[in-house]
């Protein structure tokens, strides 16, 4: 109880000093879209701590739905859900995972302490459930009645992909396989291990999934071991890149690299061109970077740890790396400092009105390094041409209560069989549903 209320204590201290850092001097918004303004980083003693303390939705509440769209709890009572697939048959895949614990020695020290505890405020401090659940709508009312434990035997799952007759998911430290049969509620079958994934600290834990269109390679997004490289680039091996597999073999290579945490991974269907949505650097004040999402070029590398948003050099990084800077490619389109945008998904097959019929929805989980916060919504990014074309629209907001609290987070986005968007609630444990009023529904 003594050590308990000890660190309670220190941890209030750290957020007071905390609270004494860089406020925002520009609106989210100056940091969106293809030129996102660019202002000098700030150094701060203690960096910008402004943490949305996780609470539920209290009965009655939940988030709101853009104009001329409405809302409703698709499937509810889930264990921290991150992260979503659908099947072609309709059924949908839900990841519900954290982060696995960290080996010994390798806990981060004080920082590390402090950025678990705050965290945990955030709502990301809950053990993972290690499971997959699948959820159907069997009546197709935008409820699912069915709820069942689909997978086991898993180590912080995320990205999930089916080709053909075989699922794929991406763990925490290795992609696996399964036999899939349509229609089955449940795979007892052990996993089969395709290639190890780059594991060991764990900075950033996610690792998302997606097959190329014959399925003959898998894309595998995986985030830095750090902020800023500064456990060294030995713990960065494979890691802030985007990862190609051969499933037949396991043979893993880089496809692109720089990319901080690059995590909704999606194929923009008017180009064919691979996409991510990318988390930048923390501790450089409330306005600076912005993080993006970009069109992701074969061998291209996007700038970390030595540069952001093309080649503005990160200052922090020992020894600059001009070579490095001035191979970095600029990311297409700012989506706000510090927004933590998880999410991505293209609205081919969406239902949602002309207005968004081509684009991609971001899911934006929110800041903990920004004052004001940032985030803690999903937007939609039009394009045209198979290029952003457009500031963003809001489409789900209300996350945030009066006080400042979370009473959910979005993370994974997903346009289900029936065009509605599906949306991850990690915080609320609920998987949240947009759709247009009186739609038809397809056929069975």
């Amino acid at each position: 109880m003594i050590r308990s209320k000890a660190a309670a204590a220190l941890l209030g201290a750290m957020l007071v000093l905390a609270g004494c850092g860089h406020t925002a001097e520009l609106s989210v918004a100056e940091g969106m879209g293809p030129h996102p303004k660019l202002p000098p980083p700030v150094s701060t003693l203690l960096p910008t701590v402004k943490v949305a303390p996780a609470r539920s939705w209290p009965d009655g509440r939940m988030p709101v739905a853009a104009q001329g769209l409405q809302v409703n709890a698709f499937a509810a009572g889930l264990d921290h859900p991150r992260w979503l697939y659908v099947l072609p048959n309709g059924d949908v895949l839900v990841a519900e995972t954290n982060k696995p614990p960290p080996p010994k020695g390798k806990e981060g020290g004080i920082k590390g302490w402090f950025m678990k505890m705050f965290m945990k405020e955030a709502g990301a401090g809950v053990p993972s459930a290690e499971r997959i659940t699948l959820l159907r709508d069997v009546d197709r009312d935008g409820v699912a009645e069915v709820k069942e434990v689909f997978l086991t035997s898993l180590r912080s799952p995320f990205g999930m992909a089916l080709v053909r007759d075989t699922l794929y998911v991406a763990n925490a430290d290795a992609l696996v396989a399964f036999p899939y049969r349509q229609g089955a509620i449940r795979i007892d079958a052990p996993p089969r291990r395709i290639a190890d994934l780059p594991a060991g600290r764990n900075h950033h834990w996610t690792k998302s999934l997606v097959a190329n269109a014959d399925g003959s390679r898998l894309y595998v997004g995986v985030g830095s071991n750090s902020n800023i490289a500064e456990h060294g680039l030995e713990e960065e091996v494979n890691r802030a890149a985007i990862l190609e597999v051969d499933p037949a073999t396991g043979a893993t290579r880089v496809f692109a690299a720089g990319l901080r945490n690059p995590v909704g991974i999606d194929w923009n269907p008017d180009t064919g061109a691979l996409w991510a949505a990318v988390n930048e650097r923390d501790e450089m004040g409330s306005d600076v970077p912005p993080d993006y999402m970009t069109s992701v070029q074969p061998g291209g590398f996007y700038g970390w740890p030595w540069s952001y948003w093309g080649r503005n050099v990160d200052r922090r990084v020992k020894p600059i790396r001009t070579d490095m800077v001035a191979r970095a490619l600029t990311p297409d389109y700012g989506l706000g400092p510090h927004t933590g945008s998880l999410g991505l998904t293209f609205s081919k097959g969406a239902r949602l009105g002309p207005a968004l019929a081509s684009g991609a929805f971001i899911g934006q989980h929110g800041s903990w390094n920004r004052n004001p916060r940032s985030g803690y919504k999903v937007i939609f990014v039009p394009f045209e041409s198979g290029k952003p074309s457009d500031m963003p629209i809001d489409i789900l907001t209300g996350f945030l209560n009066e006080k400042g609290e979370a009473m959910g987070r979005p993370v994974g986005v997903q346009i289900a069989r029936d065009g509605s968007l599906l949306v991850a609630d990690d915080v609320g444990n609920t998987i949240w549903r947009v759709s247009a009023p009186a739609e038809r529904k397809p056929a069975p």
